[in-house]
Order: structure tokens, then C-alpha cells, then sequence
């Protein structure tokens, strides 16, 4: 199963203070907007996302449809067809894709400890 892109969405309460200790550890930014309380960061091929007042929990993200430089791929397995594979397997779901739409979609399963997991496609 090809999940895509992986990287640890953080749900952080001070965004500027978050992105100054994860720079002190090697991290630089990627892409997001810190003034829209988000932003990407980077280390060799480690990325988090840092998020205020964006989610709860800090979760597991992949997306489908990227490499690690977030660049599209030329093949990849939609996130529709991992929602219905892991549907099949009687996984549950907190959101789904739409079924009916093609293109950019998300789904968010929760792993047996409670930590959530976004498949978030962009392409």
C-alpha cells in the first residue's frame, strides 16, 4: 500500500516559538504560512507541520500523490482506493473522502492507541 509523503503533524500552542526550537534542531522552512498558523519544516528527509489551533492531537500524515520534497509523483495510489482497501478491511474512520470526487481528498482512521492518521491527497 502506497501511502505517499510522511510527515508528524504537531498540534503546537506557540507557533513562532515551536518553529525557533525546531530550527535549532537542523529544521528549515518548507512551505506553509506562519501568519495563518501553519507552516512546514524540513531536515534532510524529516518534515513536520506545525499547526495552531489546527487539530487537538498531533497525528501521522501521509499524502498520497507526493514525494518527501512534496512534488507530485507520476503514479500513485489515489487516497479514494486506500479508503476503500482499508475499508474492506473493517477499518473504522473519524472523516471520509468523498467517494464521488476525483482529485485532492482526505480521510482520518484512529491506530489502536488513539492517535489519529490523515491520508491527505493534494493532487
Amino acid at each position: 500500500m502506497e501511502l505517499g509523503a510522511f510527515s508528524l503533524s504537531l498540534a503546537v500552542k506557540d507557533i513562532a516559538a515551536s518553529a525557533a526550537f525546531y530550527e535549532k534542531l537542523g529544521f528549515s522552512s518548507h512551505g506553509g504560512d506562519i501568519t495563518q498558523n501553519w507552516l512546514i519544516l524540513k531536515n534532510g528527509e524529516a518534515v513536520i507541520g506545525l499547526f495552531q489551533r489546527m487539530f487537538e492531537k498531533n497525528m501521522l500524515t501521509f499524502n498520497p500523490g507526493w514525494n518527501q520534497d512534496a512534488q507530485a509523483l507520476e503514479s500513485f495510489t489515489d487516497v479514494r482506493d486506500l479508503q476503500r482497501h482499508l475499508k474492506a478491511q473493517g477499518t473504522q474512520f473519524l472523516s471520509e473522502a468523498d467517494e464521488a470526487t476525483t482529485g485532492p481528498a482526505n480521510f482520518v482512521v484512529l491506530d489502536p492507541d488513539g492517535n489519529p492518521v490523515l491520508v491527505d491527497q493534494h493532487v
